[in-house]
Protein backbone atom coordinates (compact mmCIF):
# COMPACT_ATOMS: atom_id res chain seq x y z
CA UNK A 1 0.00 0.00 0.00
CA UNK A 2 1.12 3.51 -0.78
CA UNK A 3 0.61 4.00 3.03
CA UNK A 4 3.62 1.19 3.55
CA UNK A 5 7.45 2.41 4.63
CA UNK A 6 8.36 3.00 1.07
CA UNK A 7 11.28 3.37 -0.22
CA UNK A 8 16.02 13.18 -6.93
CA UNK A 9 15.88 13.65 -9.97
CA UNK A 10 12.85 16.15 -10.68
CA UNK A 11 11.64 16.67 -7.41
CA UNK A 12 12.26 19.38 -4.83
CA UNK A 13 10.55 19.52 -1.06
CA UNK A 14 10.96 22.42 1.05
CA UNK A 15 10.09 21.61 4.81
CA UNK A 16 10.51 24.45 7.53
CA UNK A 17 11.05 23.85 10.72
CA UNK A 18 9.70 20.57 10.89
CA UNK A 19 10.04 18.71 14.79
CA UNK A 20 10.49 15.58 15.39
CA UNK A 21 7.79 15.01 17.75
CA UNK A 22 7.85 11.95 19.90
CA UNK A 23 4.64 9.89 21.14
CA UNK A 24 4.69 7.13 22.70
CA UNK A 25 2.40 3.73 21.69
CA UNK A 26 -0.09 2.27 24.32
CA UNK A 27 -0.33 -1.40 24.76
CA UNK A 28 -2.99 -3.70 25.31
CA UNK A 29 -6.29 -2.58 26.62
CA UNK A 30 -9.92 -1.93 24.66
CA UNK A 31 -10.77 1.73 22.95
CA UNK A 32 -13.95 2.55 21.44
CA UNK A 33 -13.73 4.35 18.41
CA UNK A 34 -16.97 6.40 18.96
CA UNK A 35 -15.11 8.22 21.95
CA UNK A 36 -12.75 9.90 19.05
CA UNK A 37 -9.77 8.78 20.18
CA UNK A 38 -6.86 7.57 17.72
CA UNK A 39 -5.85 3.59 18.78
CA UNK A 40 -2.85 2.93 19.87
CA UNK A 41 0.21 0.27 19.75
CA UNK A 42 -1.94 -3.63 19.56
CA UNK A 43 -4.99 -2.08 21.89
CA UNK A 44 -8.64 -3.44 20.55
CA UNK A 45 -10.43 -1.22 18.69
CA UNK A 46 -14.09 -1.82 18.45
CA UNK A 47 -15.65 -0.32 15.53
CA UNK A 48 -19.05 0.52 14.75
CA UNK A 49 -20.00 -0.52 10.88
CA UNK A 50 -22.28 1.83 11.01
CA UNK A 51 -20.08 4.37 11.28
CA UNK A 52 -18.59 4.17 8.37
CA UNK A 53 -18.92 4.37 4.53
CA UNK A 54 -17.24 2.91 1.48
CA UNK A 55 -17.19 6.24 -0.26
CA UNK A 56 -14.07 8.42 1.28
CA UNK A 57 -13.66 11.84 0.65
CA UNK A 58 -11.19 13.11 2.82
CA UNK A 59 -9.08 16.56 1.85
CA UNK A 60 -5.74 15.24 1.71
CA UNK A 61 -6.39 11.72 -0.01
CA UNK A 62 -9.82 11.53 -1.93
CA UNK A 63 -10.31 8.34 -3.26
CA UNK A 64 -13.23 8.76 -5.84
CA UNK A 65 -13.46 5.38 -7.44
CA UNK A 66 -11.50 5.60 -11.27
CA UNK A 67 -8.80 7.60 -10.19
CA UNK A 68 -5.30 6.35 -10.47
CA UNK A 69 -1.75 7.68 -9.19
CA UNK A 70 1.35 7.13 -10.40
CA UNK A 71 4.64 6.93 -8.70
CA UNK A 72 8.40 6.87 -9.27
CA UNK A 73 10.01 4.70 -6.60
CA UNK A 74 13.91 4.96 -5.80
CA UNK A 75 15.32 2.69 -3.47
CA UNK A 76 18.45 4.61 -2.27
CA UNK A 77 20.29 1.27 -4.08
CA UNK A 78 19.93 2.40 -7.90
CA UNK A 79 16.54 0.94 -8.24
CA UNK A 80 14.07 2.45 -9.78
CA UNK A 81 10.07 1.35 -9.65
CA UNK A 82 6.43 2.08 -11.31
CA UNK A 83 3.91 2.18 -8.50
CA UNK A 84 0.59 2.45 -9.69
CA UNK A 85 -2.75 3.10 -7.08
CA UNK A 86 -5.94 2.72 -8.23
CA UNK A 87 -9.26 3.23 -6.62
CA UNK A 88 -11.44 0.69 -7.79
CA UNK A 89 -15.06 0.18 -8.09
CA UNK A 90 -15.12 -2.86 -5.68
CA UNK A 91 -15.68 -2.87 -1.94
CA UNK A 92 -15.23 -5.82 0.33
CA UNK A 93 -17.14 -6.60 3.63
CA UNK A 94 -13.86 -7.16 6.18
CA UNK A 95 -14.36 -9.75 8.66
CA UNK A 96 -15.15 -6.79 11.60
CA UNK A 97 -18.13 -5.73 9.79
CA UNK A 98 -16.89 -2.52 8.05
CA UNK A 99 -17.41 -2.46 4.37
CA UNK A 100 -14.57 -1.14 2.98
CA UNK A 101 -13.01 0.41 -0.14
CA UNK A 102 -10.67 -2.09 -2.54
CA UNK A 103 -7.67 0.24 -3.65
CA UNK A 104 -5.31 -1.80 -5.92
CA UNK A 105 -0.93 -0.92 -5.33
CA UNK A 106 0.84 -2.27 -8.23
CA UNK A 107 4.60 -2.02 -7.99
CA UNK A 108 6.52 -2.21 -11.35
CA UNK A 109 10.32 -3.06 -12.05
CA UNK A 110 10.36 -2.05 -16.15
CA UNK A 111 7.27 -4.00 -17.22
CA UNK A 112 7.17 -6.58 -14.82
CA UNK A 113 5.07 -6.78 -11.64
CA UNK A 114 7.06 -7.57 -8.70
CA UNK A 115 4.57 -6.73 -5.83
CA UNK A 116 0.71 -6.35 -5.90
CA UNK A 117 -1.81 -5.79 -3.45
CA UNK A 118 -5.61 -4.81 -2.68
CA UNK A 119 -5.63 -2.37 0.33
CA UNK A 120 -9.19 -1.98 2.32
CA UNK A 121 -9.82 1.06 3.56
CA UNK A 122 -13.05 2.93 4.84
CA UNK A 123 -13.51 6.49 5.97
CA UNK A 124 -15.68 7.42 9.61
CA UNK A 125 -18.30 9.80 10.59
CA UNK A 126 -15.58 12.02 11.99
CA UNK A 127 -13.85 12.03 8.62
CA UNK A 128 -10.63 10.11 9.72
CA UNK A 129 -9.61 7.21 7.28
CA UNK A 130 -9.20 4.15 8.59
CA UNK A 131 -7.11 1.32 6.96
CA UNK A 132 -8.46 -2.92 7.36
CA UNK A 133 -5.74 -4.48 6.25
CA UNK A 134 -4.72 -5.83 2.64
CA UNK A 135 -4.42 -9.19 0.25
CA UNK A 136 -0.61 -9.00 -0.89
CA UNK A 137 1.81 -10.52 -3.33
CA UNK A 138 5.42 -10.64 -4.27
CA UNK A 139 6.21 -12.11 -7.61
CA UNK A 140 9.20 -13.80 -8.87
CA UNK A 141 9.80 -14.70 -12.77
CA UNK A 142 5.68 -13.76 -13.05
CA UNK A 143 4.59 -16.27 -9.87
CA UNK A 144 3.90 -15.56 -6.21
CA UNK A 145 6.84 -15.57 -4.20
CA UNK A 146 4.80 -14.70 -0.86
CA UNK A 147 1.83 -13.73 0.40
CA UNK A 148 3.90 -12.41 3.96
CA UNK A 149 2.33 -9.40 4.99
CA UNK A 150 -1.54 -9.83 4.49
CA UNK A 151 -3.69 -9.29 7.25
CA UNK A 152 -7.45 -8.73 7.62
CA UNK A 153 -9.07 -6.46 10.29
CA UNK A 154 -10.71 -8.98 12.72
CA UNK A 155 -8.88 -11.95 11.83
CA UNK A 156 -5.75 -13.76 14.52
CA UNK A 157 -5.72 -10.27 16.25
CA UNK A 158 -5.24 -8.34 13.46
CA UNK A 159 -6.82 -5.20 14.26
CA UNK A 160 -7.60 -1.83 11.94
CA UNK A 161 -5.66 1.62 12.33
CA UNK A 162 -6.05 5.00 11.12
CA UNK A 163 -4.26 6.42 7.95
CA UNK A 164 -5.24 9.73 8.05
CA UNK A 165 -7.54 11.77 11.16
CA UNK A 166 -10.33 13.31 10.13
CA UNK A 167 -9.14 17.07 11.76
CA UNK A 168 -5.15 15.71 11.58
CA UNK A 169 -3.67 18.41 14.13
CA UNK A 170 -0.05 18.54 14.79
CA UNK A 171 1.47 16.28 17.77
CA UNK A 172 -1.78 13.60 16.58
CA UNK A 173 -0.20 9.98 16.99
CA UNK A 174 -1.63 6.47 15.85
CA UNK A 175 -1.42 3.17 15.03
CA UNK A 176 -2.12 3.01 11.17
CA UNK A 177 -2.25 -1.08 11.41
CA UNK A 178 -1.46 -4.02 13.45
CA UNK A 179 -0.83 -7.78 12.75
CA UNK A 180 1.66 -8.81 15.23
CA UNK A 181 5.09 -9.34 13.82
CA UNK A 182 4.39 -8.72 10.05
CA UNK A 183 2.11 -5.22 10.22
CA UNK A 184 2.87 -2.58 12.91
CA UNK A 185 2.97 0.33 11.27
CA UNK A 186 2.54 3.98 13.52
CA UNK A 187 1.89 7.21 12.22
CA UNK A 188 2.17 11.20 13.94
CA UNK A 189 0.82 14.48 12.11
CA UNK A 190 3.81 16.55 12.31
CA UNK A 191 2.55 19.85 10.02
CA UNK A 192 0.00 21.34 8.10
CA UNK A 193 0.38 24.50 5.40
CA UNK A 194 3.73 23.27 3.81
CA UNK A 195 5.11 23.33 0.52
CA UNK A 196 6.35 20.13 -1.47
CA UNK A 197 7.17 19.81 -4.84
CA UNK A 198 6.99 16.70 -6.94
CA UNK A 199 7.39 16.00 -10.93
CA UNK A 200 3.47 15.93 -10.91
CA UNK A 201 3.43 19.67 -9.84
CA UNK A 202 3.86 22.04 -6.22
CA UNK A 203 1.73 22.52 -3.60
CA UNK A 204 1.89 24.83 -0.62
CA UNK A 205 -1.29 23.44 1.42
CA UNK A 206 0.74 20.08 2.61
CA UNK A 207 0.31 18.06 5.23
CA UNK A 208 3.21 15.96 7.30
CA UNK A 209 3.20 12.90 8.24
CA UNK A 210 6.18 10.98 10.16
CA UNK A 211 6.01 7.12 10.06
CA UNK A 212 7.69 3.80 11.88
CA UNK A 213 7.19 0.82 12.73
CA UNK A 214 8.86 -1.21 15.59
CA UNK A 215 9.39 -4.02 13.48
CA UNK A 216 12.20 -1.58 11.56
CA UNK A 217 12.88 1.34 15.01
CA UNK A 218 15.82 2.78 12.73
CA UNK A 219 13.44 3.25 9.74
CA UNK A 220 11.89 6.89 9.41
CA UNK A 221 9.45 8.01 6.82
CA UNK A 222 7.65 11.59 6.28
CA UNK A 223 5.09 11.48 4.05
CA UNK A 224 3.42 14.69 2.54
CA UNK A 225 -0.06 14.75 1.40
CA UNK A 226 -1.22 17.72 -1.15
CA UNK A 227 -5.03 18.96 -0.40
CA UNK A 228 -7.71 17.42 -2.91
CA UNK A 229 -4.66 15.31 -4.81
CA UNK A 230 -3.50 13.38 -2.62
CA UNK A 231 -0.04 11.06 -1.66
CA UNK A 232 2.23 13.86 -3.35
CA UNK A 233 6.10 12.63 -1.80
CA UNK A 234 7.64 10.21 0.12
CA UNK A 235 11.30 10.55 1.70
CA UNK A 236 13.32 8.10 3.72
CA UNK A 237 14.90 10.18 6.66
CA UNK A 238 16.49 7.73 8.74
CA UNK A 239 17.48 4.13 8.34
CA UNK A 240 17.76 4.24 4.25
CA UNK A 241 17.59 6.88 1.41
CA UNK A 242 14.52 5.91 -0.81
CA UNK A 243 11.91 8.08 -2.17
CA UNK A 244 8.77 7.89 -3.80
CA UNK A 245 7.55 10.56 -5.56
CA UNK A 246 3.97 11.14 -7.50
CA UNK A 247 4.33 11.46 -12.06
CA UNK A 248 0.77 11.71 -13.21
CA UNK A 249 -2.74 11.68 -11.72
CA UNK A 250 -5.35 10.03 -14.12
CA UNK A 251 -9.15 8.77 -14.45
CA UNK A 252 -9.46 5.23 -15.72
CA UNK A 253 -12.33 2.97 -16.79
CA UNK A 254 -14.37 1.13 -14.89
CA UNK A 255 -13.64 -2.09 -13.56
CA UNK A 256 -9.40 -1.04 -13.93
CA UNK A 257 -7.92 -2.63 -11.52
CA UNK A 258 -10.21 -5.50 -10.36
CA UNK A 259 -8.28 -8.66 -11.87
CA UNK A 260 -6.68 -10.90 -9.57
CA UNK A 261 -3.63 -10.49 -7.77
CA UNK A 262 -0.62 -10.23 -10.64
CA UNK A 263 -3.54 -9.47 -13.46
CA UNK A 264 -4.10 -6.03 -12.71
CA UNK A 265 -6.03 -5.05 -15.91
Amino acid sequence: MWSRPSNAVAAVVIVASVGLLVSACTAGGTTDASSGTLPQGDEHVELDPGEFSADIDHPYWPMVPGTQWEYRELDGEGGEFRVVVTVTTDTREIANGVTARVVRDTVYQGDTIVEDTFDWYAQRDDGSVWYLGEDTAEFEDGEIATTEGSFEAGVDGAEAGVLLPGDPQPGQSYRQEYSRGEAEDEGEVLRLGERAEAPYGAYDDVLVTRDTTPLEPDVVEYKFYARDVGPLLAIDVSGGSGREELVEVRTVPEGTGTGPLGEPG
